[in-house]
């Protein structure tokens, strides 16, 4: 089987690559159209791109759990807090997740050079912070928390900061989920843990690793409100390190 596995990975990891490559340059344009006729537009096209990118992760033969046996209050902002082990999470989360219009809190970085990904980091409503200025950092998340608090939609927010090459979680920092829930107060706090897809990329970009089997499981929210800002994060810490599989 492993032998197998190595055989196939490196048409798949073509095929995979081109795919997303193809559905990012294609959906640059069409973002653009979108975005000049109205937000909702917009959300549609990032939701089709979306879609091409789940099709490009789905052809490696992965297979992908969501399990979520909470009831997500609605017409209230959502934080979601997730760990990280690959760049597939943001496609998977983005996807599972969309009904709540997930917006991303990312390194400035990501904010030029990708086709369609940087474009809807800068235009869609996400935040893109320079981790090597603080003051820009702080400044930045807290406009994008009162921009949740208005708008009732969702933020994504990766506390370790970088991908976990080994499934094990980093050390989750609490200044940027600090900010989003002192300036969206009406919110919840939503832990999720993903597992498996650090597996994804352990032998490399190419071939990627085929036949994974990931999961995203969604833990129960907590208000913003309902605890002091310290005991939330040991909460939603522990809700998603507890069920990290290494």
């Amino acid at each position: 089987m492993k032998a197998f596995k190595k055989i196939v990975s490196y048409p798949l990891s073509v095929l995979h690559y081109l795919i997303f490559g193809l559905a990012i340059v294609i959906f640059h344009p069409i973002q653009w159209l979108a975005l000049k006729i109205g937000y909702q537009a917009h959300k549609k096209s990032v939701d089709y791109l979306v879609f091409f990118l789940m099709a490009s992760i789905y052809v490696l033969g992965y297979k992908i759990r969501f399990i979520n046996k909470q009831k997500l209050p609605e017409g209230v902002p959502l934080i979601f807090v997730s760990n990280h082990q690959s760049l597939n999470d943001v496609t998977v989360l983005g996807w599972f997740l969309r009904k709540h219009h997930p917006k991303y809190v990312s390194k400035i970085e990501l904010g030029r050079g990708i086709p369609s990904i940087s474009f809807n980091l800068r235009h869609g409503g996400s935040v893109l912070i320079d981790r090597k200025d603080a003051k820009q950092s702080i400044g930045a998340i807290m406009k994008f928390g009162e921009y949740l608090e208005r708008t009732k939609r969702s933020a994504i927010i990766f506390p370790e900061g970088t991908r976990s090459k080994d499934g094990v979680p980093k050390r989750f920092s609490e200044n940027g989920l600090k900010m989003l829930v002192k300036k969206a107060p009406s919110g919840y706090v939503v832990p999720i843990t993903i597992n498996n897809s650090w597996k994804t990329v352990r032998y490399g970009h190419f071939p990627l690793e085929v036949f994974v089997d990931l999961t995203i499981e969604v833990h129960q929210p907590v208000k913003n409100s309902d605890l002091p800002f310290d005991a939330l994060f040991l909460k939603v810490e522990k809700d998603i390190k507890d069920s990290v599989i290494v």
